[in-house]
């Protein structure tokens, strides 16, 4: 049958309408408000949130000129954006100086401007010396910009940006612990036996001819709301890789991901007798940072602003690179050696693997090595569906997509409560 229309319609439930028009093109069109809705916060997660920040756009370009020598370059008072030379610092995709999109520099500064982005093979063919030259300033740079960070004063105002992000998220978090229950098997007597020591209270029932009187010890599963005896362990694994301040200026997933440390350091606090946690990081240069170890948790609000600036300055000043398989292999292996009453494993990451040819699999493998851990990834970055596309591929239940904080105490309690349906 030929149709005299050039289009033809047909409705698609509630979600909207499919076409199909002369030239045999078939067009989905969204009209239902829900699926509006979940569709536009997809596009205000891919380019940035109405927040007040710029949109970051990066645009592709070949340089081809060679790099010289690493340097922090000139600081344009103005502040104007620079393109593909190698004079100013915060320029973008230039050569030698601190920037964005560009190459053969010391490390990345952010200046929030549109960023053009040479290619992975420009990047890759920097001369070694070049690369070398490069990390030792970059290393210089993040010394020192941590002697900064332990001899500056207390920023109240720029803690209160990211406590007050996560105030009610920290209040939500706090309920969640108070009713968390003990998990772990306790070394109980096991009465009414067949076999073990003489139970006192039996023996009248010994005399009557009862085989059941004796009591031996072993591990029973604790009775529901019963109190813990041993405190809970956690190691959260952050993402502090290049790509996190790379492209936090198009998600904003650093932020993200330190307004999360921010809400565990707070919602935490006085829980030790519950849970005993610790914060490591993963990045280019290694796969077990330290940022909080588990006995010396930070007190206060200035010793806290101190662990999210050393977050930040870590993304800026590393090697690119990625350590998520080995951070959360090792992370899973320590915390199993220590008695817990349970074990878990939390890895934020921005779900930038298969910029470095990480399978999907191995991350899969990894997350379920041993099974008296709970491992769990929160992916709170993504470039297009990214996010999407690794989270098909995982164990179902083992990882949750977070592009709001305010999403992450929901999801912490759908990862504490979960292995209360599971047996230990």
């Amino acid at each position: 049958m030929i149709s005299d229309a050039d289009a033809l319609l047909a409705p698609l439930g509630k979600v909207g309408l499919v076409s199909v028009d002369m030239g045999g093109g078939v067009r989905l069109w969204e009209t239902g408000l829900e699926s509006l809705q979940r569709s536009l916060q997809d596009w205000r997660n891919m380019i940035g949130q109405e927040d007040g920040r710029p949109v970051q756009i990066t645009i592709q370009r070949d340089s081809g000129l060679d790099v010289s020598s690493p340097k922090h370059g000139k600081v344009d008072p103005d502040n104007m954006p620079h393109v593909g030379g190698n004079t100013w610092a915060g320029g973008t995709g230039g050569r030698d100086t601190a920037g964005l999109g560009g190459k053969g520099g010391p490390y990345r500064l952010d200046a929030g401007h549109k960023v053009y982005q040479v290619s992975q093979a420009e990047k890759d063919a920097v001369p070694e010396e070049v690369k070398r030259a490069a990390r030792e300033m970059g290393e210089k740079a993040f010394k020192q910009r941590l002697k900064e960070i332990q001899m500056s004063e207390y920023d109240a105002s720029t803690y209160e940006r990211f406590s007050g992000a996560v105030r009610r998220q920290v209040q939500s978090l706090r309920i969640i612990l108070d009713n968390l229950q003990a998990k772990g098997k306790e070394r109980q007597w096991m009465r009414h036996q067949a076999v073990g020591e003489l139970d006192d209270t039996k023996i009248i029932d010994g005399l009557t001819g009862e085989k059941a009187i004796y009591k031996r010890r072993g591990e029973l599963e604790p009775q529901p709301g019963s109190p813990q005896q041993k405190p809970k362990r956690l190691r959260l694994v952050v993402d502090v890789s290049g790509s996190m301040y790379r492209f936090n200026g198009v998600d904003g997933r650093l932020e993200r991901s330190m307004e999360a440390v921010c809400m565990v350091l707070e919602a935490f606090e006085n829980y030790e007798h519950k849970f005993k946690y610790d914060i490591v990081g993963h990045s280019g240069d290694g796969y077990n940072i330290a940022l909080v170890e588990s006995g010396k948790v930070p007190k206060n609000n200035k010793q806290r602003l101190e662990i999210l600036k050393v977050m930040h300055a870590h993304a800026q000043f590393c090697m690119s690179g990625d350590h998520t398989l080995e951070g959360t292999e090792h992370a899973i292996r320590e915390i199993a050696k220590e008695d817990a009453d349970e074990y878990f494993v939390i890895v934020l990451s921005d779900a930038n693997l298969e910029r470095y040819g990480i399978e999907p699999s191995k991350f899969a493998q990894v997350l379920t090595t041993n099974t008296q851990v709970n491992a769990f990834a929160i992916f709170i970055g993504s470039l297009g569906d990214q996010a999407d596309r690794l989270q098909r591929t995982l164990p179902a239940g083992r990882s949750f997509i977070a592009m709001d904080t305010k999403d992450i105490p929901q999801i912490l309690q759908q990862i504490f409560t979960s292995t209360m349906l599971s047996s230990a």
